[in-house]
């Protein structure tokens, strides 16, 4: 074989074997063996199989993929998985505590804030990490946290209102129990 076929060859092998990282997903301390090139988002789906992250423009256009990564909204489609080695990842998965919803998922139900549903997880994700920062959001707040988040279906009106009503649930006491 010659030198340069040989280094091709050297190379193609290298870029096959895969990482391993550490890291908490969900609070869950997870070790994961996966491909280098994968996103974020691939390897919440699948490699994790946690498919409620979504895939939806894959150039970080449209919000669906949004996962909090250390507390922060990040797009999941955008993140190269092996940056995430060491961090925190929580997703939609992770907000119910066993069959208690969260005051964001309990609101979005109740006022029709979800049609179709495949901007949810984003949504909620992202809506959460306001919340976190700003227990009482102004309406124009709520708006301005969505915006990266496009919705087809409910012209945005129910989900502003619930998670408006989230965060008045949340301030009264906790997250709403079903």
């Amino acid at each position: 074989m010659n030198a340069g076929v040989e280094k091709g060859v050297a190379k193609a092998v290298t870029l096959r074997r895969n990482v391993q990282i550490e890291l908490q997903v969900n609070g869950e301390p997870t070790e994961v063996s996966f491909a280098p090139y994968k996103t974020l988002l691939e390897l919440l789906r699948e490699d994790l199989d946690l498919p409620g992250t979504k895939h939806g423009c894959e150039l970080g256009e449209c919000g669906a993929c949004t996962v909090l990564l250390d507390g922060e909204p990040v797009l999941s489609c955008l993140v190269l998985a092996v940056e995430c080695a060491g961090r925190s990842v929580e997703t939609v998965e992770g907000l119910a505590q066993g069959t208690r919803l969260h005051a964001l998922q309990a609101a979005l139900t109740d006022l029709g804030g979800s049609q179709c549903g495949y901007c949810t997880p984003g949504m909620l994700m992202t809506a959460k990490a306001l919340l976190e920062r700003e227990p009482s959001p102004s309406r124009e707040r709520i708006r301005e946290a969505i915006a990266g988040n496009i919705c087809r279906c409910t012209g945005y009106q129910q989900i502003v209102d619930a998670i408006e009503s989230a965060a008045r649930e949340l301030r009264a006491g906790g997250e709403t129990a079903r």
